[in-house]
Parts: structure tokens; sequence; C-alpha cells
């Protein structure tokens, strides 16, 4: 875990003078995959993996941004910004800054030293704490108010137009407004929000398969393409709907004769997950732990078989948390093609089950897992540096 201190040495070595802190998490989503961009609910939470941020002020319009991840270090001029190279990592933050622009916000000229302890390629939501911490520092920074929900609608529109990933706004929200010892139940279309108490004896374990998924592969962009085209076709005989959230199960089966086999299959998980996302929010609400598990198990399922978005470390991953003892439910958790699940324990049996999970994994695939445990956390915050903890 990086700290404040930590952050300002590294800022000190690279630019010199003192700085102010900051940092945002990544998320891991419990259940609702692939259905944000389709204006339906998500249940995600902030963990304790974050991208820092150091910043302090330069008297001309550049923004001079160092990655401790990628030891690099660019400069780029705040009223000429254009995307670097495809899948340059300074994109990111660029991208937030020309959003902030875009929208009339005045920031400065600053210098920013950036270092990630989400996992990159996981299913982790490194951009979006990227994307994030970088906005949170330059409005900071500028003495500008912050609205966490515009933030995060601009940090999306980043990712959406600079980077050019067409990714729903989960990620970002909950960079944001992620509360500890909470999962945040989100409606994508509205953006209303509440938050959801996880139970004290259960604990989040994210088993990172060690298989980058790969989003820029434009397998991301083709399911949002497959979807909007059925919300499209669909519209011919159900004119009201606006998004796959507004189309019923049985009205996809009445339907379904006007539509592509594929195109249904995509359509038949972001309607059924919608509905998965609603149940297990209940079950929570009811301390109901067995109900989550067939919830997840349905979910994986969905995503491995209708949007076709798992891979077979994924699905063995799944497999064997399955059998151990103390899961209350396991699921693919991210984009897919690889990066991480999310499994559920109860807390007296989190130590074996990791054990036991790396010691199958590695035997079968001779890949050696990463496992993380992690409470939910905070959303996006100015540090103290001297004391380590939230500034006033």
């Amino acid at each position: 875990m990086k700290t404040p201190l930590h952050l300002l040495d590294g800022f000190r070595a690279r630019f010199g003078g003192d700085a102010s802190a900051y940092r945002a998490p990544g998320r891991v989503n419990l259940i609702g995959e692939h259905t944000d961009y389709n204006d339906g609910f998500v249940l995600p939470a902030a963990i304790e993996f974050y991208c820092w941020a150091a910043i302090a002020p330069r008297s001309d319009r550049k923004l001079v941004i160092h990655s401790e991840n990628f030891n690099e270090t660019v400069e780029e001029t705040i009223d000429a910004l254009s995307p670097l190279a495809k899948r340059h990592w300074a994109n990111y933050p660029l991208g937030v800054a020309w959003a902030l622009r875009q929208a009339g916000k005045p920031f400065t000229g600053a210098n920013i030293y950036l270092a990630g302890e989400v996992p990159l390629g996981a299913g982790l939501s490194s951009s979006a704490a990227v994307e994030v911490a970088t906005g949170f520092a330059l409005l900071n920074l500028s003495g500008g108010t912050i609205d966490r929900k515009e933030l995060a609608l601009l940090c999306q529109k980043a990712e959406n137009e600079f980077v050019g990933a067409h990714v729903g706004i989960m990620d970002q929200f909950v960079s944001c407004y992620g509360r500890a010892s909470n999962a945040l139940l989100l409606d994508c279309r509205s953006l209303e929000h509440k938050y959801v108490k996880l139970p004290a004896g259960v604990q989040l374990v994210i088993c990172n398969t060690m298989v980058k998924h790969e989003l820029a592969s434009g397998e991301y962009n083709a399911r949002r393409a497959e979807c909007e085209e059925g919300v499209r076709i669909l519209r011919i005989v159900l004119p009201q709907i606006r998004a796959l959230r507004d189309v019923t199960l049985s009205q996809l089966d009445e339907h379904q004769q006007i539509l592509p086999p594929k195109v249904i299959a995509r359509c038949r998980h972001v309607i059924t997950e919608n509905a998965r996302v609603q149940s297990a929010v209940q079950a929570f609400h009811n301390g109901d732990s067995a109900a989550l598990g067939p919830l997840m198990r349905e979910s994986h399922r969905s995503l491995r078989d209708d949007y076709e978005v798992s891979s077979k470390e994924l699905d063995l991953m799944v497999e064997i948390a399955s059998a151990q003892r103390g899961l209350i439910g396991a699921r693919m958790t991210g984009g897919g093609f690889g990066g991480c699940t999310i499994n559920l324990v109860e807390a007296p049996a989190v130590a074996d089950f990791k054990r036991k999970m790396a010691a199958e994994y590695s035997s079968r695939t001779g890949l050696s897992p990463e496992i993380y445990l992690s409470p939910a956390s905070e959303g996006a915050q100015h540090m103290d540096l001297a004391e380590n903890k939230p500034a006033q």
C-alpha cells in the first residue's frame, strides 16, 4: 500500500517541492455486469487499492505527468490536448484534463505524480481510479467545488471520447462515491444510488487469473453495438423503449423472430442480469446470504454463454471456488476475457479458501494467481500528508 508520504517522496524526487495528495479507488463489481451502458443496474464496491496523485501548480499552461508504474513522464499544453499513441497510459489523465476544459472548468498547469496500486489489466478499474484521482486533484488545486456526479460523468466522457473505450458510468461513479462496508446500488440511467450494507461476517476475495483482459481488442465495443442493434430492432415493435433496461424477458421472447440469434443472447443476458441485481440487493437487505450463491452462479453462466465474455481461466476459477468450504458465491467480475473473479466468503474460511484456490488453480494452469482481500472502501479523497488520513 502506498502512503501520502511515499507519494510525496516520489514527487520531490521528480519535481522538487511540496505537493497535495489525493487518492481514488478501483472497484469490484459484485453483480450487474455489462448492464451499465444499457441504462441498467449495477452493484459495485470500491476496494482498498488506489491510484494516488500528488499535485502542485505550475506557472505555465503545461501538465507534466509522471507515472511511477510506467516510469515515464509526459508533458502537454492544456490548450492543445490530444491523445498520444493508442493505449498509452497518459491518455487517461490527459483525457480528464481535456474533459474538464471542454466543460469550462478552470484549472491551472500542474506537475502530477501518479502511483497506482490497482492491478493493471485485471478488470478492477485501474483506469477509472487514475481518471478520478486526476480530476479530483486538478479541481482541488484550482479551488473549484467538486460535484462528484459531474466528475464521474466527465471522467467517463474522457474514456469514451478521448481514450476511445465506450465504457458505462459504473467505474467512475463508484470511484467517486464508494463507502466503507457498503456496496453501491446504481441506476445507470438516472444515476440515483443507494448504499447496501455488506454483512460483517462475509469478506470480498478477489482472485486474479493473471490473464489480462484486453477491452481494447474491440470485443467490449462490439458487445455494446450488439445491444444497441437489439434496441434499434425492438423499437420497431416496442417504440416506447430507450434501452434494454426497458425490455422484459417476455417481450424479448415474443419478438425474438425479428432478432439475429447472437443479438437475442446479448439482450437476454442484460435483461436477466438487471433482475439478478435487484434480487441480490433484496438478499443483502434480508440477510439472506444463501440466496446470493445461485444469483452469482447464474450471472457467471449468462456472461459465459449468452454474452460470451468469459474465458477458460475465469470458468476454472469459478469452478474451483464452488467446491470450497465457506463460499457464498463466485462469478467473474469486470469486462471479461480474463481478469478476476469475485468471491463472497465466510470470514472464518478465508485463509483456507485462499490457500486452496491458489494451489489448485496453479496445478491446473501453471499460472500463479494473485488473491486479494479487500473490504469495501471510501471513494475519492484528499489525504492529509502528515496523518495518512483524509484531510478535513
